[in-house]
């Protein structure tokens, strides 16, 4: 390369070519990492391969510069490596460029293909500037095709950098862009042509040609410095490593490009010196650049301002102070001509002009720009400020210190503190001590989080207000600058609802006892913790007895007030860290916790003791219906105590049965749970079960007592008895199968099958000769019942033929302050019965006043006498006195009379001489099947104390020799 040439326009053309505009990456292709699991994005980390292409970049260069620094070892090298060599490495930017611009989903794929055309330009320019000196070895023309190739590289550099950079997104902002870009040219160009550039142009006998030439490099070299600052200042987030290289490599380019314009180095270059390195670096680095640099994906414009807090407000300063540099730097062009003594040159002149009225022109639009900006600004700080002082919540901010900043005008209305009170005021003072802990571990766990993951946390808290109480304040915090804002809103009328609504799901609304969930809830903690081996602990359960006469005599009102007061009365009575609380109903419950004792027999005594205090309390009388009425209930009461091991269910359901231990037993009392109710519970559920199948099954059997006059001892009537003799071979009585039919159902299925069963074998007797009436028992509630119409009676005695008063009706429950009893219905139905032949007797005369009662409003034939009475009326002078008064009664009636449980000879003594007519009991017989049964009638007879045996007059006029044994029960 000839050094006398003046532009030498190959080394700055392959300094030219050998830049790039910066890589595009978008984080795609295959120079860029993937991301993997554990790597957060946008942080990418180079891999072995990076490492190795940039030691292998480093040593190219560092052994290029090392050559050219010792001269190559001879000056054929040296022009072999100044031209080829930088041919070569231009040619490698433009594959490399070409090659990533066609993989696919490339960013900026057009800014690649230019910058590819570029590089092959400066490429082919220095190839061919090489031919001329290594080959043909002779000086290059000047102009000549090199020229051309060099000047083609410029313009698609410039235009692949316009891709790259930022594009304004207003009209204002391209025209900025523009005076920007002008006022860097302009200034570099007054600065470059005050100092080299006029001399260039004005030498003298210099061609048209050739003195274009020469300036249209440095030229093109101020275009792209400015281009470059430019991107600097606007370049996109994209890839921004791959930009930050480009941006070297230009700036490397650049230098070489001024140092070799200037008249120390221009007059002493020849190819292959030192200043080559600079271009050759370039090249190689935008060859590298789209592949081996890392590429960053970007984070957001959240996580820029997290990660590099101070980035954006130094390039933002430094872009703002670009128009006043340019500026500075025409003001210094100026200078330098004026202190050198020169004229100034009209190029510097006009330049100057124009870069001053550009930024004239700049700072117009950046002052209307202001001004909008500043408008719009105060349009959005008044709109937020009517926001946050028209808001019903009240927003705080607070330093890091916890020192109140800024507090919303709405804390007058929130907490009766005005905003001005409140500021400056440590926010720690103003919160609850028992919340302040809970807080302060929340707000600083909140810190302690990412702001990606965590933006906002939620507190809510007690906030002393102006009026001296806490306000339930609940709080949307932020992070600001450091510290935190506060969202906060006043919850009381909320938190007091929740707390109501808690309170009426775990309480009794009669009585605002704890109901049963909540009992059972404070049950399973007396038997866990640290109370769990206390086997003092206790449940106790209550059923008042009596209530449901109270509710049925005087109303449910009066109900409810009997069971306030008795749930006032409960609560009164228990310990303070016992608990009283209301089941259901009539049934209440109360949990007493113990003192830690090991000893049985005293933890025994004490509940026994709680709980008769208890019963007595309960018992005394009430004043209900506005202390109208007085009454009276009683209280049985169970007791289940705590055992290691055993569950809430278990121990409450321990005192459930004792307490129905104590109904069965009398009421009004207490009684302890032992284990083997558990196990006559589990008895009575499987008689109770088999008793469903009993009937179907065939297994129960009609047994028969005689009914004997006692004037002659003849069979007057049969009493018909049900027996269950179930699969086992266990024979029940009517008194335990009873007692596990709890369901009405089963119950009247069973009266439905004696009534039938008892009616069929009567009118068989009948057709034998036997005609004994035949005594069934029903209850007045099974009469009225719907299961037993009056039409199936009379349809039952026509379909078996049996005459008429061969059926008695025996009446139990017949109390008519039973209010599940009408006893105009009961009366009627009873005439009905008279009317179809069917006999009325009336049970359990004499056992008080409900049957006395019964006898005046109902329609009775016969009395049957109370097994109570009958029992003692041998020993007992009073209640023979009663039996002879009821007995007169009976007579004066022109009733008959029968007595129950007749089974020893006194008795039947001391009751005819009474004048009692009939008698019933082992004294005479036992119940009978049907056997022996039909042979006790065909004797028809049972011998009498101090009586002659009467021959029979109830025996048939035949017996049938066909009849077959029946075998006893």
């Amino acid at each position: 390369m000839s050094t006398a040439a003046l532009a030498a326009p190959a080394p700055v053309g392959a300094g030219v070519g050998g830049t790039a505009g910066p890589g595009s990456g978008a984080g795609s292709g295959p120079g860029a990492p993937a991301p993997g699991r554990g790597r957060r994005p946008g942080r990418p980390r180079p891999g072995a391969g990076g490492a190795l292409a940039q030691l292998g970049l480093g040593l190219l260069c560092g052994g290029y510069a090392t050559g050219a620094a010792v001269g190559w070892g001879s000056a054929e090298l040296a022009l072999v490596m100044g031209d080829f060599g930088l041919s070569a490495a231009a040619l490698a930017a433009a594959v490399s460029c070409f090659l990533y611009a066609r993989g696919r989903r490339r960013a900026f794929r057009p800014a690649w293909y230019l910058f590819a055309f570029s590089s092959f330009m400066a490429a082919t320019g220095n190839a061919v500037w090489g031919w001329y000196e290594v080959v043909l070895r002779r000086a290059v023309p000047s102009p000549s095709s090199a020229d051309l190739c060099f000047l083609l590289f410029a313009p698609p550099a410039i235009v692949g950098l316009l891709v790259l950079a930022k594009k304004p997104v207003t009209r204002a902002g391209w025209v900025c862009l523009g005076l920007d870009s002008w006022l860097i040219g302009g200034s570099l160009l007054t600065l470059s042509w005050s100092l080299a550039l006029a001399h260039t142009a004005y030498v003298p006998g210099e061609s048209v040609a050739r003195a274009a030439l020469s300036l249209a490099y440095p030229l093109l070299d101020i275009v792209l410095v400015s281009m470059v600052l430019a991107l600097h200042f606007r370049r996109s987030h994209i890839n921004r490593s791959a930009v930050h290289t480009a941006i070297a490599a230009l700036a490397l380019t650049v230098l070489c490009d001024a140092l070799f314009t200037s008249p120390l180095l221009r007059e002493h270059y020849s190819s292959g010196q030192l200043l080559d390195a600079g271009w050759f670096a370039g090249s190689l680095l935008l060859a590298y650049a789209p592949w081996g640099v890392r590429r960053h994906v970007d984070p957001g414009p959240a996580a820029a301002r997290v990660r590099h807090p101070h980035s954006r407000p130094l390039a933002g300063s430094l872009a703002a102070l670009t128009p006043y540099l340019a500026a500075a730097v025409c003001t210094l062009s100026i200078l330098y001509n004026v202190v050198e003594g020169r004229s100034v040159d009209r190029v510097v002149v006009l330049t100057g002009c124009t870069v001053v009225l550009a930024l004239v022109v700049r700072q117009g639009i950046m002052l209307l720009d202001n001004i909008a900006l500043t408008h719009e600004l105060a349009q959005k700080e008044n709109h937020f400020r009517s926001l946050v002082q028209g808001s019903s919540d009240v927003i705080m901010i607070a330093a890091p210190t916890g020192i109140l900043r800024y507090v919303s005008p709405a804390a007058a209305g929130v907490y009766g503190r005005e905003a001005e009170e409140l500021i400056g005021s440590e926010l720690a003072s103003l919160i609850h001590p028992e919340d302040l802990g809970g807080v302060v571990h929340e707000v600083r766990r909140f810190l302690a989080a990412p702001p990606s993951e965590e933006p906002t946390t939620r507190i809510e808290c007690r906030f002393r207000s102006g009026r001296g109480d806490w306000l339930n304040v609940e709080s949307t915090v932020n992070r600001h600058q450091g510290g935190l804002i506060f969202n906060s809103r006043d919850v009381t009328e909320r938190v007091r609802l929740q707390a109501q609504l808690r309170h009426n799901a775990e309480h009794d609304p009669l009585t605002d006892l704890p109901n049963r969930a909540l009992f059972t809830e404070r049950v399973r903690g007396a038997l866990s913790g640290r109370r769990a081996t206390d086997i003092g602990t206790a449940v106790l359960f209550i059923d008042l007895d009596g209530f449901k006469a109270v509710n049925d005599r005087l109303g449910h009102q009066a109900g409810d007030e009997l069971l306030v007061q008795a749930a006032r009365r409960l609560h009164e009575s228990v310990r303070a860290g016992d608990t009283a609380a209301r089941l259901g109903g009539d049934e209440f419950a109360a949990l007493i916790l113990g003192d830690g004792n090991r000893d049985r027999a005293d933890r025994e005594c004490r509940v026994a003791e709680i709980a008769d205090r208890l019963r007595v309390t309960l018992s005394q009388p009430y004043r209900v219906d506005g202390a109208a009425h007085e009454v009276r209930v009683a209280a049985s009461i169970g007791v289940a105590f705590a055992e290691p091991g055993i569950g809430a269910g278990d121990l409450l359901r321990n005192a459930d049965l004792a307490m129905y231990r104590a109904k069965a037993a009398g009421k009004d009392r207490v009684e302890l749970y032992a284990p083997q109710m558990q196990a006559e519970v589990v008895r009575r559920t499987e008689l109770a079960a088999r008793l469903r199948t009993a009937l179907h099954d065939g297994e129960f059997a009609l047994l028969h007592q005689p009914v004997v006059d006692l004037s002659t001892g003849r069979i007057a009537a049969v009493a018909a008895q049900a027996r269950w003799r179930s699969a086992q071979g266990i024979l029940f009585t009517p008194a335990e199968f009873l007692r596990v039919a709890e369901d009405g159902e089963r119950t009247a299925e069973l009266g439905r099958w004696l009534l039938e069963e008892a009616v069929e074998q009567a009118a068989e007797r009948a057709g034998i000769g036997h005609r004994a009436p035949v005594t069934v028992r029903l209850s007045a509630r099974r009469l009225l019942d719907r299961s037993l119409p009056l039409g199936s009676v009379e349809s039952l005695l026509t379909r078996h033929g049996l005459p008429s008063g061969s059926l008695i009706v025996e009446l139990a429950d017949s109390d008519p302050r039973d209010p599940r009893v009408s006893f105009d219905e009961l009366e009627q139905r009873l005439a009905a019965l008279r009317r179809l032949g069917v006999k009325i007797a009336l049970d359990g005369f004499g056992s008080g006043h409900a049957a006395i009662n019964a006898l005046r409003r109902l329609p009775v034939d016969i009395l049957k006498l109370d097994r109570g009475l009958v029992e003692g009326i041998v020993e007992s002078a009073r209640l023979r006195k009663i039996t002879s008064g009821l007995l007169r009664i009976a007579g004066d009636l022109g009733m008959q009379s029968v007595a129950d449980g007749v089974d020893m000879p006194e008795q039947v003594l001391a009751l005819r001489s009474m004048g009692c007519t009939h008698g019933q009991g082992m004294a005479f017989s036992g119940p009978l099947d049907e056997y022996r049964l039909r042979r006790a009638l065909v004797r028809d007879e049972y011998p009498l104390p101090g009586a002659v045996a009467v021959s029979a007059g109830n025996r048939p006029p035949t017996r049938s020799h066909d009849e077959t044994p029946v075998p006893p029960t």
